[in-house]
């Protein structure tokens, strides 16, 4: 094993003796002991419910990304391209577990638990098409969510005919709030390209964006009518051939996850439109942070400053503290 590069090893010390790949319950030991020595992760120790939960978000969050094939089986080739292996070695190192914006953040995993548990409104752990109509505000169009639960982007985990699970809501919400990533492009791509036939048409994408020109009129806003926004995408996207896309168009486009938003999400087609002075200059200031990166953070401060208001409503004395453990025990409180 000495001999042998870090990625190697690695894997050869996860992976079964009879498997010529890692799967998801090759992370587990690896979760189980961050768990039990990680000093940013000590105040998860009495409830193993959250625990599990934290572990199973870290390991979907890493097939999410590293995964490129999607078939929950990881290769050597695949363990070495990313940053997984830095990753792990920045949480060996790093106190705080949120530093560790890779993976590990707690705060991100409370992000998307919290986001699940919102819409999971009977708490069976399973979510129809409309608890997922309500993310965001009611943000996403009936047509893309119908595309999602048709299961085109990604089969579901869940053995429950109509719902998804919990990894479904995962990799879902990965996509939705960071349209320009890689996994997220392919996962979009795949809804709007509806015969299945690997480019995006003139159609296909009219289909999409004639509900949300009804939602606008309904809104009382100015409808931008499609032969404008089709100009627009061109000019974003600049196609090989203007009359179609294809995912590697998409994917070279610095405006690719804009694209997307045009189609299905009207919250922030018109928060593009807008041009949001306070998240240009956020972007500026972070460079380095991903689009998922600063979703999570606005997410975990106003969830967290809902609570605080909840709290000073009830009449509570205990005031929030900045620490990982108030948001935290304020969520298990609310599920017990």
């Amino acid at each position: 094993m000495l001999t042998k590069d870090l990625p190697t090893q690695l894997f050869t010390i996860l992976k079964q003796p009879e498997n010529k790949h890692l799967v998801q319950d090759d992370f587990k030991p690896v979760l189980r002991e961050l768990l039990t020595t990680h000093p940013g992760l000590e105040f998860l120790q009495s409830t193993p419910e959250f625990q599990e939960r934290y572990a199973e978000t870290v390991i979907y969050r890493i097939f999410y990304y590293v995964n490129r094939a999607d078939n929950t089986r990881l290769t050597l080739r695949e363990l070495r391209r990313p940053n997984l292996i830095a990753a792990m070695q920045h949480a060996d190192e790093e106190d705080d577990i949120n530093k560790v914006l890779r993976y590990f953040s707690y705060e991100h995993f409370y992000v998307i638990y919290c986001k699940f548990w919102e819409l999971d409104s009977d708490h069976d752990f399973l979510i129809d098409k409309e608890n997922l109509i309500r993310y965001g505000n009611h943000a996403l169009t009936y047509r893309i969510v119908d595309r999602i639960f048709s299961q085109v982007p990604r089969k579901f985990t869940s053995k429950v005919e109509g719902k998804m699970g919990y990894e479904d809501f995962v990799y879902f919400i990965l996509s939705e709030e960071d349209k320009s990533s890689h996994p997220s492009l392919e996962y979009w791509f795949k809804c709007i390209d509806l015969d299945g036939n690997g480019i995006i048409t003139r159609n296909e994408m009219q289909f999409f964006y004639e509900e949300q020109l009804h939602r606008m009129e309904c809104m009382a806003q100015e409808p931008v009518l499609f032969e404008d926004i089709l100009c627009q995408i061109v000019d974003m996207v600049h196609p090989e051939d203007e009359s179609y896309f294809t995912l590697r168009d998409i994917k070279e486009s610095r405006l690719s996850g804009s694209v997307f938003n045009i189609l299905f999400n009207l919250n922030k087609f018109m928060a593009f439109e807008t041009r949001d002075p306070f998240l240009i200059r956020q972007e500026r200031e972070n460079p380095n942070l991903t689009e998922w990166d600063r979703f999570a953070h606005r997410e975990y401060i106003r969830l967290s400053m809902e609570e605080d208001a909840e709290d000073a409503s009830n009449g509570s004395a205990d005031v929030w503290d900045k620490s990982l453990e108030a948001p935290f025990l304020l969520l298990f409180g609310k599920i017990l």
